[in-house]
């Protein structure tokens, strides 16, 4: 397959969060500098930076670079290449984007940033958002989820019933188990319990991360956008999410919206109870075919978001797209790219 042929520099940016855990920016850069602002790309939940740069010819970040951006990719505390921790989506919003935010503002010293977040990276950085926690964010492009977070009726049912039930035996769900067969009863009995679902292809971490994250076969892209390289890449791109977070997804899928379960201060108790504390201007992009979170999700939020401000925000329903192949598509950096430019590139 033909690859980028844009040379990439990188370098990796430690910073403490909040409560002390160790995590850490990677700071990509092209054949030239950046005459644009720093944009930080947030990645979901089980998975980590480098799920912005699958083996297609031109990634997301390929492309920002060539539009003159200055990317900045966040590994925060869902990270798989940080060391497992029961995390919910509350600590990453008080403790880990503040703080990515503030070293991407220091290390570049311009005031304001931008930022492209994606499924549970957009939950938690929206929280932090409309709590006030981000003023340097100015721009903010949200894929899949945000506030409102709607799922199909068989993820509503494995949300309520599954969850607790695996809770019992286990702390983490781990794609890799459909790399590397565990030994223990639980882990095994689920994986064969996948197997015997799942048939839409040959790929055990694929059909795990279907079983995990959403209701479709599969769930968070469709086959027919991902070149074969890709397919098989994503084995070694999803490991360990702990159930403490699917826990708290249940309590948002049953309230319609994002609530806290920790009760730490600087959060509110409901999200959407009061206006939000930003200035940003939101441009929310959802796959229709998304079977992880609904298109609906992406469009109440839009709608809570315009009842504020009334045509500033925008929203984009991709067709033929379902959830991370608005990424790792084969063909995105033709279909999506262009409207992320266009959010981005536009003034507030």
């Amino acid at each position: 397959m033909e690859k980028s042929q844009i040379k990439l520099k990188e370098r990796k940016v430690s910073f403490t969060a909040a409560d002390g855990l160790e995590c850490n920016l990677i700071h990509i850069q092209g054949n030239t500098p950046p005459h644009k602002g720093p944009v930080l790309l947030v990645h979901g939940a089980g998975v980590r930076a480098n799920i912005f740069r699958a083996p297609v010819k031109t990634t997301l970040v390929d492309y920002l670079l060539a539009n003159g951006y200055d990317v900045w990719l966040e590994n925060w505390r869902a990270s798989i290449d940080l060391p497992p921790t029961e995390w919910t989506l509350d600590q990453a919003a008080l403790y880990d984007h503040p703080e990515a935010v503030r070293t991407v503002v220091k290390e570049t010293g311009t005031q304001e940033i931008k930022a492209i977040i994606h499924c549970q990276g957009s939950t938690s950085f929206m929280m932090s958002a409309v709590s006030g926690l981000i003023p340097q964010v100015q721009t903010i492009v949200s894929n899949a989820v945000s506030l409102h977070p709607v799922v199909p009726f068989l993820s509503r049912l494995k949300l309520n019933y599954t969850v607790p039930l695996a809770n019992l035996f286990v702390k983490y769900l781990n794609p890799q188990w459909g790399l590397h067969k565990p030994k223990e009863f639980a882990p095994r009995f689920l994986t064969w319990l996948i197997d015997a679902i799942h048939h839409e292809c040959d790929n055990g971490v694929c059909k795990q991360v279907s079983f995990s994250y959403g209701s479709g076969f599969p769930a968070l892209w469709r086959h027919e956008n991902l070149n074969e390289e890709t397919h098989e890449w994503l084995k070694h791109e999803f490991a360990a999410c702990p159930l403490r977070f699917f826990s708290q997804m249940a309590r948002c899928v049953h309230k319609g919206h994002l609530i806290s379960v920790e009760g730490k201060p600087g959060l509110p108790e409901d999200f959407v109870a009061q206006p939000p504390k930003t200035r940003a201007r939101l441009a929310f992009f959802a796959g229709k075919e998304n079977l992880c979170f609904l298109p609906e999700s992406q469009e109440r939020t839009f709608d809570y978001f315009n009842g504020f401000r009334k045509n500033y925000h925008s929203l984009h329903l991709l067709a033929g797209y379902s959830h991370l192949d608005v990424f790792m598509g084969k063909n995105a950096a033709q279909d999506v790219f262009p409207l992320i430019l266009e959010e981005l590139n536009r003034p507030n």
